[in-house]
């Protein structure tokens, strides 16, 4: 059975985001234009922009993809890890689940995430993409936070709230971590998230 023109167009917009994310990562924002997205995804250079109107908008979703995983749009506190790490009654447990988390998301978008903080400097559009992004990230963990504060019976460690919680979290979780410790310094990213638990266990934890 011949794929539909919804299928078709699905299709074509993925080719699209997967050359921009290659192209993006290889170059970075300014060295990469639509053009070379365009022939990159083997598409002309109107359908680049009839689909996502600007370079910006390819940026953000590509972001916006990376981070997720796909194109769904289900916010992040919705989906499965997510409800596993809410769910999960031990503490310690949560914090390993959250270090899980990160790491998957990171594996697919630290590199894109770097495109746009690096691109942040000299553009105020994304800069605000990367506000945007990092008040998301401290959502999430600050949910996390009063989650995991209600099942280590209110009493963290040092006296720590769920707003100090999450800033720890949203620290020790982020892109400037592992790409430090990843990117830079070759960690495995399996390595990587045993820290981070360790490190959130030994941070938050009495």
């Amino acid at each position: 059975m011949p794929p539909t023109r919804a299928e078709k167009t699905l299709r074509t917009r993925r080719r699209m985001l997967d050359a921009a994310h290659r192209l993006f990562v290889e170059r970075g924002w300014t060295r990469t234009t639509v053009e070379d997205i365009a022939r990159a995804a083997e598409v002309g250079v109107q359908t680049v922009y009839f689909t996502f109107g600007t370079k910006r908008a390819v940026l953000k979703e590509v972001l916006d993809s990376a981070v997720a995983g796909d194109t769904d749009p289900v916010a992040t506190l919705d989906r499965p890890w997510a409800r596993a790490v809410l769910a999960e009654p031990s503490a310690a447990a949560q914090l390993a689940l959250q270090a899980a988390g990160a790491r998957q998301i990171l594996e697919r978008a630290a590199a894109v995430l770097e495109v746009v903080r690096a691109a942040a400097a000299a553009d105020p559009e994304l800069a605000e993409l990367w506000r945007t992004n990092e008040e998301q990230r401290h959502t999430v963990q600050l949910r996390f936070a009063e989650a995991l504060v209600e099942k280590a019976g209110g009493a963290l460690r040092d006296g720590a709230d769920a707003a100090s919680a999450a800033a720890v979290a949203t620290a020790l979780l982020g892109p400037e971590t592992y790409g430090s410790l990843v990117t830079a310094r070759g960690w495995e990213p399996s390595r990587w998230e045993g820290w981070a638990a360790d490190a959130l266990t030994r941070q938050l934890l009495r």
